[in-house]
């Protein structure tokens, strides 16, 4: 199946919004390819009305993000699943009045809020990106025709269907790949660290990354994602700890908090970063360290990144990373060792190589190897 010229409805857990995540990149992806793509946002959670509603927002003119609000209460997911799903069907084929006859249906969607037996028609794609830790989200792959991911841990979790299960990597958008320097790399004075993505995720190894910031007063720590509710279309924690812990970095004078920014700008900001950060704590991570979206980007500035372990990335010498899948006693002395050593971590031959993987991996290859197995 060649996917150009279809109508392509994309199912996303994540709302559309300045940060982007692989739905989102997939939608804009598919879109420049001449397909006509819907991106269903989440349901409205809070509000009931009387009758189905949808909103439809055109990004461009063949991208269209779907807001919907559902006539029936969202709690019943939890209490009544069974009426909850009665009810979202018949939602559902509201919605597929509104919009092209689709041909394929494209899900991320863990939680299982949109069954495929609500689809008719089209080809059933099953994207898991986020780790599944529940039921409901492997209960979500019934009736996909073909599950890809982008780990062999979560592929694994859903051996019990009797489909292709296809591992596809993190893909990374071209405009994060840096141009070819002119020059060798010159260190910036002072040094600057970043570090992306939704500061608000209980799972950030706060300690060690305080740690290091607190060690190092000469280097800029540079900070892209929410760090407050209501700024972020991807959500977050609001307790205490992590209250304290934003605290703590409003507060460094070394720190930089650049809030979310669009997925372009992001790009052209972090091409001037001497080295990129990702501390996360293995045993609470979400993604139990097995691999991060981000990576693939800061793969892209061919800058050296200094990170907790990733599975994905064991043995590769694209990232430097944490031996231990316990803890991360070891990253200040391997964030110190790299930190005084960066001409040799960054040097014309290493960043070429993480360039090169990353140029290997944009979303536009990603997309020619799913269409590819497809067809297989």
């Amino acid at each position: 199946m060649e996917l150009r010229n279809k109508t392509i409805l994309i199912l996303s857990p994540q709302a559309w919004g300045k940060m982007f995540l692989s739905k989102h990149h997939y939608a804009v992806e598919l879109a420049k390819r001449g397909n006509k793509v819907y991106f269903l946002n989440p349901p409205e959670q809070t509000k009931v009305f009387f009758f189905d509603r949808f909103k439809f927002q055109q990004v461009n003119n063949s991208l269209t993000v779907i807001d919907h609000q559902l006539f029936f209460p969202y709690w019943l997911k939890f209490k009544w699943p069974f009426a909850f799903r009665m009810l979202m069907k018949r939602h559902i084929k509201y919605l597929l009045t509104q919009v092209e006859p689709v041909d394929v249906v494209w899900s991320f969607d863990i939680g299982h809020l949109y069954p495929f037996s609500h689809f008719k028609k089209g080809i059933k794609i099953f994207h898991p990106v986020d780790e599944p830790r529940t039921d409901e989200a492997i209960t979500a792959a019934k009736g996909a025709q073909i599950i890809f991911s982008v780990t062999p841990e979560i592929l694994e979790k859903y051996h019990s269907y009797n489909v292709p299960r296809i591992l596809i990597p993190h893909g990374v958008s071209h405009e994060f790949i840096a141009d070819e320097l002119p020059s060798g790399y010159v260190p910036n004075n002072p040094l600057q660290v970043g570090i992306s993505g939704n500061l608000l995720r209980p799972d950030i190894d706060r300690k060690t990354l305080q740690q290091i910031i607190q060690d190092h007063q000469n280097i800029i720590f540079n900070f892209w994602g929410s760090y407050q509710l209501g700024e972020s279309n991807i959500g977050g924690a609001a307790d205490r700890a992590t209250t304290d812990f934003i605290n703590f970095l409003r507060a460094a004078g070394n720190v930089r908090l650049h809030g979310v920014v669009p997925s372009g700008k992001l790009a052209d900001a972090i091409k001037n970063m001497d080295a990129f950060l990702i501390c996360y704590d293995v045993q609470k991570d979400q993604s139990k360290g097995t691999n991060y979206h981000k990576v693939m980007e800061y793969l892209g500035t061919g800058r050296v990144v200094i990170s907790n372990n990733i599975t994905t990335y064991k043995d590769t010498g694209l990232i430097e990373m944490c031996r231990s899948r316990e803890n991360n006693d070891e990253m200040p002395a391997l964030f110190e060792q790299v930190i005084q050593s960066l001409e040799q971590y960054n040097s014309k031959t290493r960043q070429q190589a993480r360039k090169s993987f990353a140029r290997n991996n944009t979303y536009a290859k990603q997309v020619d190897r799913i269409e590819k197995e497809l067809n297989a």
